[in-house]
């Protein structure tokens, strides 16, 4: 994969995307100050260029890899929205059963980013299935925006009901050895930390990337292990882990966690311009460490 020139973006433009992202500022405000920028070689369109997502860079693995088999299924959810869906994908030469990694995307639905990172994990030698929380509206759309919408438009509860669901879905599904994995991104890491919290029963290991903790109510009955991944320029994320790193040593929980310095919420994506590849390939290369470790080798 060839990344284009990285581009010199103040920490502003990052800010104010990261509160876009998250629904905190509408497009038009997101636009309007992204424009207060333009100069010096950063015009608008350089800045949103580098900012907003083009998935064509996200592509590490294609879809039709010989290694790998994918497809589109479905699943149960009594106590969420009836029926969910996700992308299952399994490497093509394993035989047998083996052990499984539940991928969970951003705030956005699943796009193309995240049936990327199930790839990766299938040319690893693992099942990995990527639910779609919008499932229920048709899916992801195909753009972010609209999936952010739709996304929110959602009732919350009945979200995690449907990633509980899936935890226990891809935990008895036929090629699975019972060992299952969960790694997310964003609010992502948010479901990572509230299915070790859930499911401790199904969960061997749990990879959050820049999640914030489980609900009061149930954060109490993670018992790991975690592998906890943070950006530096994170504050609305990092302003978390004091109290949840406080629970886990009372609760002689196992983790592990690392800052990277300088990088941004979102540096795993490879999709935008908060995308840093040193970081990204640290981060990756220990969570494979970590499932290797915890579930054994795919």
């Amino acid at each position: 994969m060839t990344q284009p020139e990285r581009i010199e973006i103040p920490q502003q433009a990052f800010d104010w995307y990261d509160q876009y992202a998250h629904g905190d500022i509408d497009r038009r405000t997101f636009m309007a100050r992204l424009a207060t920028l333009a100069g010096a070689g950063l015009s608008l369109s350089v800045l949103t260029g580098a900012l907003l997502p083009n998935y064509a860079l996200a592509e590490q693995v294609s879809f039709n890899d010989p290694d790998i088999l994918a497809s589109y299924e479905t699943f149960d959810s009594p106590d969420g929205h009836g029926q969910g869906s996700g992308y299952l994908v399994r490497p093509r030469q394993r035989g047998g059963k083996g052990p499984a990694v539940l991928v969970v995307h951003e705030n956005r639905g699943l796009n193309p980013y995240i049936e990327d990172v199930a790839r990766r994990l299938a040319k690893q030698g693992y099942l990995a299935f990527a639910p779609d929380a919008l499932h229920p509206l048709g899916g992801y759309p195909g753009n972010d925006d609209a999936g952010k919408e739709m996304q929110r438009s959602l009732d919350r509860g009945r979200i995690e009901q449907d990633f509980i669901a899936t935890a226990g879905y891809l935990h008895d599904h036929e090629l699975s050895n019972g060992k299952l994995g969960v790694v997310g991104f964003c609010f992502g890491g948010y479901i990572t930390n509230m299915l070790a919290a859930t499911r401790p029963d199904l969960v061997d290991a749990a990879v959050p990337f820049y999640g914030t903790p489980a609900n009061d109510d149930v954060v109490g009955n993670v018992r790991g292990p975690l592998l906890l991944q943070f950006a530096e320029n994170d504050p609305r994320v990092n302003a978390t882990w004091p109290d949840y790193e406080k629970l886990l040593k009372r609760n002689r929980v196992t983790y592990q966690a690392f800052v990277y310095p300088g990088v941004q919420h979102g540096f795993h994506n490879d999709s935008t311009g908060r995308y840093d590849e040193a970081a990204a390939e640290l981060a990756w290369s220990r969570t494979l460490e970590f499932f290797a470790q915890h579930l054994g080798q795919g």
